[in-house]
């Protein structure tokens, strides 16, 4: 089915139920054990297909999660997007990353002033806001450079998030080993992602990284082996590691971050790196702190030093940063938001603080200004140390206000992110994530209704996967990770009843899908495919597209190779799937 613009329903709907994803396997999956009748009822009576949500298919290297900034980049794009990961991945194997001007600044800038070089980011693998490899080729670039020893110190935030709850352990003896085989560094201090990585405004946690950073205020330990120790016999999992000052073999304090050291961000992710930067760079960060936020949770606080050094991250966190970054940014131009606005019609983003930047910035390819005829709607996300003790979230008051937007008929885009089903799964706590998902659900329950009233369609589909999977059962630990299963996507609304959705899709082709429902021309630049299924004409043209694109999606699963260690069976195995998956779009004509 395909609309004009005159004819198209309105509004036109995408809810984005973040990391709910489809698993056969019913055992700790909160999305299988969840009351949801509401979901049940559309996947059941509606048009509805699975879309791939990880690895080449979003610009990742094979086999490697999809997340929310991934997917949302590519949702909004309408295209592969290729991530900063796999491009920084390609600059490490070919020798450019040694050579980038940023770095060399920031070392030019230690050996001019006799100080240190401040390495700090997410030690992990788990490759959704870092890269291990990326990391380990900063001690690499110093050793190169002349810098020795602790004029390296590297302050290591800790995961669990996005990799298993104790697994910090052992990425930090890999780094130590590092340092051992280059010559450089020692880590300064050890830091829970929690504190070191908030991203809702929550300055009392950033301030405690801050001041661990600058001061060396919180636990200290003797080494940063024992910094881990330590938190593990105190309760503290990964994520949750209290900031811990580690100490050099004369029982001082490795160095703090000074006035002429240089500061390196190593995360290549932006929004758990503003905050913490905006502290280091901001001079009115603690100016009239009378006339701040007065929630406690929320406040600004003091900074006690405020060193003046030479700050670099790895990517532009925001389009207001005034410190330097090793990778700049690639908006995506032409994507739906863009598409929608220059075809003179109106689109709302709501999200609740976890996810906004998500259905904002990067939905629109990392422009921070509304495109002409956008609205935004912000709710904050709860004050609770961890959402699975309010698994619904701010859901409800979400579900009330885009209510609201669809009865009010002004839009003819609405594009909503559910944030509790990916937030409470990052918990592992099964029961939590069920209640998630029953919240979601409940926010649908109030939605079809809405669209049914007022004549619009609804695509309701996933970014990546998560909830579906609380428990590792290898491991026999909770799992708070993401995964590469499948998500779904499901079309309920006016003049949609007989409409059929292709298999074999990605989040690059909701755009299309969208543009399709809304009858608005499709831009040459999006190059993903509506999945609405319409004959011999559609399936030749998405088999063509996919001819197109296989050149580049290989050439990312080799590059992607290159740094992640893969054998030769397995780049084979890739470059095979994908040349199946063509063969198959071929077959389909």
């Amino acid at each position: 089915m395909s609309a004009t613009q005159n004819s198209a329903p309105r509004p036109v709907m995408l809810v984005i139920l973040d990391g709910f994803g489809l698993s056969e396997d019913t055992r700790a999956n909160a999305v299988a054990l969840a009351r949801k009748p509401n979901f049940d009822r559309l996947w059941e009576s509606c048009p509805k297909t699975t879309l791939i949500a990880s690895g080449v298919d979003v610009g990742l290297p094979p086999g490697v999660m999809g997340n929310s900034e991934v997917g949302h980049l590519n949702i909004g794009a309408g295209r592969i997007v290729f991530q900063d990961s796999s491009l920084i991945d390609n600059s490490v194997a070919t020798g450019d990353f040694f050579n980038n001007e940023t770095f060399a600044a920031a070392i030019e800038h230690v050996q001019k002033n006799g100080s240190r070089l401040h390495l700090m980011g997410l030690m992990s693998d788990g490759n959704v806001h870092a890269s291990e490899g990326h990391y380990l080729a900063l001690l690499s670039l110093a050793a190169r450079r002349g810098l020795f020893g602790d004029k390296v110190v590297v302050h290591a935030f800790t995961d669990g998030r996005d990799t298993s709850p104790q697994s910090g352990a052992g990425f930090l003896n890999r780094l130590l080993e590092q340092m051992v085989q280059t010559g450089v560094g020692c880590v300064g201090s050890v830091i829970g992602r929690y504190y070191a990585m908030d991203r809702d405004t929550r300055w009392p946690r950033v301030r405690q990284a801050y001041e661990c950073l600058t001061e060396g205020k919180g636990h200290t330990a003797p080494d940063a082996v024992s910094a881990i120790k330590a938190a593990y016999e105190r309760g503290e999992t990964d994520e949750f590691i209290e900031a811990t000052a580690v100490q050099g073999p004369d029982g001082q304090l490795r160095p703090r971050i000074q006035d002429g050291d240089a500061v390196v961000f190593w995360n290549y992710r932006s929004d758990r790196g503003r905050e913490l930067m905006q502290v280091f760079m901001d001079p009115k960060f603690d100016a009239d702190l009378a006339q701040a936020e007065p929630d406690p949770e929320r406040g600004r606080f003091q900074r006690g030093v405020v060193p003046n050094v030479y700050f670099a991250s790895m990517t532009r966190y925001s389009e207001a940063q005034t410190a330097a970054y090793a990778f700049g940014p690639r908006p995506q131009r032409d994507g739906l938001g863009e598409t929608v606005s220059k075809a003179g019609k109106t689109q709302l983003r709501i999200a609740e603080t976890e996810k906004y930047p998500h259905v904002t910035f990067f939905f629109s390819g990392g422009m921070e200004t509304p495109w002409q005829g956008e609205e935004r709607i912000l709710v904050n996300s709860p004050d609770v140390p961890t959402y699975d003790l309010q698994p619904e979230m701010s859901a409800p008051e979400v579900t009330e206000k885009v209510v609201a937007a669809i009865l009010s008929q002004k839009f003819d885009l609405i594009i909503l992110n559910y944030a509790q089903t990916d937030m409470v799964g990052h918990t592992g706590v099964v029961e939590a994530a069920v209640k998630a998902v029953e919240a979601a659900d409940n926010g649908l329950g109030d939605i079809i209704p809405a669209i049914e009233q007022v004549g619009g369609n609804l695509l309701v589909i996933a970014d990546h996967g998560n909830c579906e999977q609380e428990f590792d059962f290898v491991k026999n630990v909770p799992h708070t990770a993401h995964t590469t299963n499948l998500v779904p996507c499901v079309l309920f609304g006016k003049g949609t009843e007989n409409a059929t959705l292709r298999g074999g899709g990605r989040l690059a082709d909701v755009a299309p899908t969208l543009l399709a429902l809304m009858g608005v021309q499709q831009p040459a630049e999006m190059t993903g495919n509506s999945l609405l299924a319409e004959g011999e004409p559609e399936l030749q043209r998405v088999a063509q597209k996919d001819a197109q694109n296989l050149g580049d999606k290989l050439q990312l699963a080799v590059a992607g190779s290159i740094n992640s260690a893969l054998s030769e069976a397995e780049v084979v195995a890739a470059v095979g799937e994908l040349e199946a998956r063509l063969e198959d779009a071929r077959k389909a004509v």
